[in-house]
């Protein structure tokens, strides 16, 4: 049994089985293949914060596998009413075969974990976001081909998703470079971790520079949930980090854009780019299923 709470949780050889098993996953998807590798297990999902792409990808994926995926609002459970989160890992444990949450604080995770039975799945925490990491770097090795030799180039707010990739990158021997303004670097704590893995992480504050000779550009939206009350002074802070049309053609000409979703079109990524052949959003999107239909099966299929 084993959680992934960080993507540092896994080793690079893990990391590829994932990614060579969602290939596979995805094949027999478009060809019509149904499974039950997961028949008779059931992933409960706790949700602190909304979703669209992590609720619907987690319960097709234990749907397509012939398990079954019970959606559980935090304020569903008595969480919501100050169960301590021990007390309600210890039960669930009992119940199901997997848990995926989706907390604000990447500590109730760490909690969660320490007191479950079954695996835990980090479905986003304010610093990590795991689930994420592994539908990228399937979608940047379907368009590229490879992970090695590649560079990616970060722009906007080292939120939990850059701290996510950074680490991804230096287990994996991608060179990344992140360009955010001045106080909105990535966390510290993943920076040391990443030296700690050998990782090739390279901070270059002005974008242009940043994106020159990248293969990838990734960006997120500036103001994430909770930072609503920020909203007038992120736009400001952020208005050079935009990643538009001149700062596309700046990087190789093949070279894609990945971007998480939602995006905020006209603020970190402009429509143009979105709607451009250099845009494999939407792609990286639909590998969010195919990645964790992978992970189920490591983590409780037996594969």
């Amino acid at each position: 049994m084993k959680h992934l709470i960080s993507i540092s949780d896994l080793t690079r050889e893990e990391i590829e089985e994932i990614l060579d098993l969602a290939d596979e996953l995805k094949a027999e998807r478009y060809k019509g293949i149904v499974t039950e590798h997961l028949r008779n297990k059931s992933l409960a999902m706790i949700f602190e914060l909304p979703s669209t792409r992590t609720r619907v990808s987690f319960e097709v994926a234990m749907s397509d596998l012939g398990g079954h995926a019970l959606y559980l609002g935090w304020n569903d459970l008595q969480l919501g009413r100050g169960e301590p989160i021990k007390d309600t890992a210890r039960v669930l444990s009992r119940y199901v075969h997997a848990v995926m949450i989706r907390a604000r604080d990447h500590s109730t995770i760490e909690e969660f974990a320490k007191y479950s039975t079954v695996p835990v799945i980090n479905g986003l925490s304010n610093l990590e976001h795991p689930c994420q990491i592994l539908a990228d770097l399937m979608t940047i090795r379907e368009y590229k081909g490879t992970l090695s030799k590649i560079k990616l180039v970060w722009v906007g707010d080292g939120n939990n998703v850059c701290n996510s990739m950074i680490l991804a990158s230096s287990l994996i021997g991608m060179k990344m470079v992140y360009s955010t303004p001045p106080g909105y670097e990535p966390d510290r704590r993943i920076l040391e971790l990443a030296e700690k893995l050998n990782g090739d992480i390279e901070y270059v504050r002005d974008p242009d520079e940043a994106v020159k000779g990248a293969d990838v550009i990734y960006t997120d939206v500036w103001i994430s949930m909770g930072q609503e009350e920020e909203r007038e002074k992120r736009l400001k802070v952020f208005s050079e980090y935009q990643v538009n049309m001149n700062l596309l053609n700046l990087a190789n000409e093949d070279a894609i854009v990945l971007h998480c979703l939602p995006a905020h079109r006209g603020e970190e990524i402009t429509d143009e780019v979105i709607e451009s052949s250099n845009s494999v959003i939407y792609e990286q999107s639909e590998n969010r299923l195919h990645a964790q239909k992978a992970l189920l099966l490591k983590l409780i299929g037996g594969e």
